[in-house]
């Protein structure tokens, strides 16, 4: 009985919130925040921007977004303070450097190493099919008769 109590006090605990204190912008940084919002990734959804995802992580880091505008950071610092702790996945648009590269050109190395195979498969069974036609031996016609009178 003493360990369901407990578990149900541990369990209550684990879902009171606590409200932030609002961060009050400016016009202007508010319109840097809805500017920078699009690119920074949810990092739970992933396919969703802080700007329109809902879930509570997402709605954390927007606060820390916020907090960090309030505070004169500029976009490139903020996302610089961001990739230092989330890595480059909590941007949708990575940097082009050696850490990256394969997320840039892995998609169309795919497609490019795709085509270069379905032409070399088109080309070995053309080959085979002209191979096979000039190895045909040529018809018989005392056969071929034979057969289109039966």
């Amino acid at each position: 009985m003493s360990l369901l109590l407990l578990a149900a006090a541990f369990g209550a605990q684990a879902q009171v919130t606590v409200e932030k204190p609002a961060i009050e912008l400016t016009v202007e940084q508010e319109a840097r925040l809805a500017e920078l919002l699009p690119d920074l990734r949810c990092l739970v959804c992933q396919n969703e921007s802080l700007a329109e995802s809902r879930a509570p992580l997402a709605l954390d880091l927007k606060y820390e977004v916020r907090s960090l505008v309030a505070q004169g950071k500029s976009a490139s610092e903020i996302k610089h303070y961001l990739t230092d702790r989330y890595g480059d996945f909590v941007l949708f648009r990575p940097p082009f450097d050696p850490r990256t590269w394969l997320l840039w050109i892995g998609p169309f190395a795919l497609v490019l190493l795709g085509l270069l195979v379905l032409v070399r498969q088109i080309r070995s069974t053309r080959r085979a099919a002209a191979r096979a036609a000039t190895t045909a031996k040529p018809a018989d016609p005392a056969a071929l008769k034979k057969l289109l009178d039966e």
